[in-house]
């Protein structure tokens, strides 16, 4: 089975998901889509962009690798009644279920990162968005001092060295790989831009509960937990990763969590 479906399948996103909503929502707003647009969102969760994006009026193709994630969008869009958008589970490298130039655009926000071929992932990319199309990538910065980053350089101190030949979801992050990679499909560096953006997590509880949720639910704290069970390191990864999250909790309330992280925006026009 392909290990990234067997690591977003293995806890439940959208309990991180629901403490991304409203960054989700505020992204879409500026990107100025438009009823009848056709949208592919590619590792959409459980529709934290892609919902807003049907709320537009745009026409929306939803893609993740984890099938609870996608029954999960199904579910969302059938409550808000929103007809315009369908979820499938499929993976980021082999979008064989959609044909060339469908899209005006192509957005994946924390997703296609996480697939394991960068290249292939470029190449379907822009095999599927429309000449004259646009690409929208938001990809978590590797050794950024902020949140995200944070947490999966120390979930990585605690778990095995990955298989060989594995590519690093943070080399997303540099922009010579984004420039490297979307050459490598056809796509000259000067229609490639870059901007540090902001992302913000706001949760309705105190940030040591916050971290019980990454423990619980969040596939690559979840593999840290067990693997630093096994030498009995829980206890120091647990206070490694409160002493993250206090230091950067901004909220007012101590029973409330508000931390922003940066990554890197990445916009290809085709």
């Amino acid at each position: 089975m392909n290990p990234n479906k067997v690591l977003w399948e293995k806890g439940d996103f959208t309990k991180i998901a629901s403490t991304m909503r409203d960054s989700g929502e505020e992204l879409v707003a500026s990107l100025g889509v438009k009823k009848g647009m056709k949208v592919l969102d590619l590792g959409c969760g459980d529709g934290n962009t892609a919902i807003p994006f049907a709320r537009t009026g745009a026409d929306i193709i939803g893609v993740d690798i984890a099938q609870n994630l996608v029954d999960a969008g199904n579910e969302r869009a059938r409550k808000e009644g929103l007809g315009n958008i369908r979820f499938f589970e499929g993976d980021a490298a082999d979008l064989n279920g959609q044909k060339d130039g469908e899209f005006d655009l192509t957005f994946s926000i924390f997703g296609a990162m996480f697939a394991s071929n960068p290249f292939k992932v470029a190449n379907e990319m822009v095999r599927v968005t429309k000449k004259g199309g646009k690409i929208i990538m938001g990809n978590w910065i590797p050794n950024d001092p902020t949140l995200v980053a944070q947490i999966l350089k120390i979930s990585s101190a605690y778990t095995p060295p990955p298989p060989e030949g594995f590519i690093s979801p943070m080399t997303w992050g540099v922009e010579k790989n984004v420039i490297e990679r979307f050459g490598a499909a056809g796509i000259p560096e000067e229609k490639i831009s870059f901007e540090r953006a902001l992302f913000i997590f706001r949760a309705p509880y105190s940030p040591k509960e916050y971290v019980s949720v990454f423990k619980n639910f969040y596939g690559p704290t979840m593999n840290a937990f067990d693997a630093a069970a096994k030498n009995d390191k829980s206890d120091e990864l647990q206070k490694e990763l409160e002493d993250l999250f206090n230091k950067h909790n901004t909220s007012a309330s101590t029973d409330k969590t508000e931390i922003t992280a940066a990554y890197l925006k990445v916009t290809v026009q085709c």
